[in-house]
């Protein structure tokens, strides 16, 4: 791909923005962003975004990199795919000629075959083959412009429309089989998904990835087809929904995490914007680590039922150990979250879900109702069963706050069974980070933003750099020695080119002196350049007065009179004493 057009495409796209519509980031200070860490899991932040300099990095796990590194590396997708997808969301057209490597060629392939199918399966709902279908969604309350929203459709019964419609696209056997569309070989082939209620699955940038289809027959089986794993869709990294959910959740603080497609769409109608749901199957650990990007707190609303109860089990294990706020919302009536909502009305729903309890509470009533209370052996049993989920509390007095409270709730209110319950939930050894070190003095820091905020700024102040004499010897000499280096082959450069010239010690070191302190752009001036230079050349006149007064008395213990009056002399000519 052209240097030219990647170039333009990083000085045209805000990595905050990109960032910021991926995961919450806090501004701390004029330039600088921070947020929790989408490729590690912690609970402090340590991930920082620079708006001048248009770079992450953690301080947590080493992550770094521009807007194009952070769209590869978090969507898993190519250098081309991200280069692509920035390029479209921000109206930047490619150029003509498109350089992609045959996996990247195939995975586009796959998205404009899933865009085909999305069509058909809709054309095919509004048409005289998708009365059933259309009649099956009425009766569960899907309005056609709720149908529409979530491009719901039909698969006929037929099994070979959407082969057609493949084939005048001119897709090969090869590239249709890949798609997970199509079944059997050359001579033989049929469509996936037939006589089905079709469910498109986005991925979080809104493309149609995969489908789920639901059955129409109450003998055909399984109630519930989704699409094969093909090189675009792995069904354990993506939510339903999400893509539309992302917002919301970011604007009131939570996810509503439901079971199923029309769990979602029903919920979604009702005025709850912040429902996902993992896409027909048990939710998955790369799940969960998606959702918490956009929020720490989920309200599981699962189906009244025992496999719906079991599935929350899972699923609580799951968030709490991704450290979760995790409350539960329990529906009366034994309805379904989309049954609920249209039979009680979106403002019930709503408020059930305002008032969501603790999941830990939702686990001692089932702990209640599985053990026998009224024994020793019941209730050891009891906290058998909670123990595991506490445990994957990350914070120490959190969990033994949990266990006081949980005790509280299940009436053991003293004695050697509390005791031991306690010492138990809190016997697990922590995670501990270590705050990043601040290697540079402030001068230093400073001089090097200064250096690095504008080339006027660098005309102005290198030459006073340069005649530092003890320049190498400063905790970021080697940056300011490469910087020198840059300015002298007279190309203009910035942060990321002096990034890459340096060794990994470097690069650390610059990126903790730009982003751990707080130093405005807009502040920023050559006076204070100077001043720095000046503070540093004095710093370094008091280094070398020192070592000159040591190298006197070393002298003059020596009985070397002559040298030690040659030394004399150069420390009056440092200003020394």
């Amino acid at each position: 791909m052209a240097t030219e057009f990647v170039e333009r495409l990083k000085s045209s796209v805000d990595i905050v923005k990109v960032i910021g519509a991926r995961l919450p980031l806090k501004k701390t200070g004029a330039v600088r962003y921070t947020g929790l860490c989408p490729f590690h899991k912690e609970k402090t932040p340590s991930f920082s975004v620079h708006a001048g300099h248009q770079f992450y990095y953690c301080f947590g796990c080493g992550a770094k990199g521009d807007v194009l590194k952070f769209v590869m590396e978090l969507e898993q997708i190519s250098f081309y795919e991200a280069a692509r997808l920035l390029a479209e969301q921000h109206g930047i057209p490619m150029p003509r000629r498109e350089y992609a490597d045959e996996d990247t060629r195939m995975r586009g392939v796959l998205f404009e075959a899933h865009r085909i199918a999305r069509e058909a399966f809709a054309g095919s709902l509004a048409g005289p083959a998708g009365e059933q279908a259309r009649a099956y969604l009425e009766r569960r309350g899907v309005t056609p412009e709720t149908a529409a929203l979530f491009g719901l459709g039909y698969a006929e019964r037929t099994g070979k429309s959407l082969l057609r419609a493949l084939e005048r696209a001119g897709l090969t056997e090869e590239q249709m089989q890949a798609s997970g569309l199509v079944r059997g070989e050359d001579g033989s082939r049929y469509d996936y998904f037939r006589n089905r209620l079709m469910f498109p699955i986005e991925n979080e940038s809104g493309k149609t990835v995969a489908f789920g289809g639901r059955t129409l027959e109450p003998d055909q089986e399984p109630k519930y087809l989704n699409s094969p794993e093909t090189p675009i869709y792995k069904k354990s990294q993506v939510l339903y929904n999400l893509h539309r959910a992302k917002d919301p959740i970011r604007r009131h603080a939570r996810a509503v995490l439901v079971e199923g497609y029309m769990d979602v769409i029903g919920v979604f109608a009702s005025g709850v914007g912040e429902v996902v749901a993992s896409c027909g199957t048990a939710l998955a650990g790369q799940q969960v680590q998606t959702l918490r990007r956009h929020s720490g707190r989920v309200v599981v609303n699962f189906d009244p039922d025992t496999a719906g109860d079991r599935a929350a089990e899972r699923a609580i294990d799951l968030l709490l150990a991704e450290g979760m706020e995790v409350r539960i919302l329990e529906l009366e009536g034994g309805l379904d979250p989309d049954e609920y909502c249209r039979q009680r009305g979106a403002g019930a729903y709503r408020e059930r879900l305002e008032g969501a309890r603790s999941y830990f509470h939702w686990l001692a009533d089932r702990a209640r109702a599985r053990f026998d209370m009224r024994s020793p052996e019941g209730r050891v049993a009891a906290f058998r069963f909670l123990l595991p989920s506490l445990q994957r509390l990350g914070d120490r007095i959190e969990r033994l706050a949990v266990a006081n409270d949980l005790a509280a709730y299940l009436g053991v209110e003293s004695g050697a069974l509390l005791d031991q319950f306690r010492k138990a939930t809190v016997n697990r050894r922590d995670e501990i980070r270590l705050a990043p070190q601040e290697p540079l003095g402030a001068a230093e820091k400073l001089l090097l933003n200064i250096l690095l905020s504008a080339a006027e700024a660098r005309r102005c102040l290198i030459g006073e750099l340069r005649e530092l004499a003890h320049v190498g010897q400063l905790a970021c000499g080697r940056i300011f020695q490469s910087l020198i280096a840059l300015e002298d082959t007279g190309a203009e450069f910035g942060f990321q080119e002096l990034h890459d010239r340096l060794d990994d010690a470097g690069r650390a070191l610059l990126v903790s002196a730009v982003l751990a302190g707080e130093v405005s752009g807009e502040a920023l001036s050559i006076e204070q350049g100077r001043a720095c230079v000046a503070a540093l050349r004095a710093a370094g006149d008091r280094l070398r007065a020192a070592e000159l007064k040591g190298r006197i008395r070393q002298a003059e213990r020596a009985g070397k009179l002559e040298e030690a009056l040659q030394l004399t002399s150069e420390l009056s000519a440092t200003g020394g004493n």
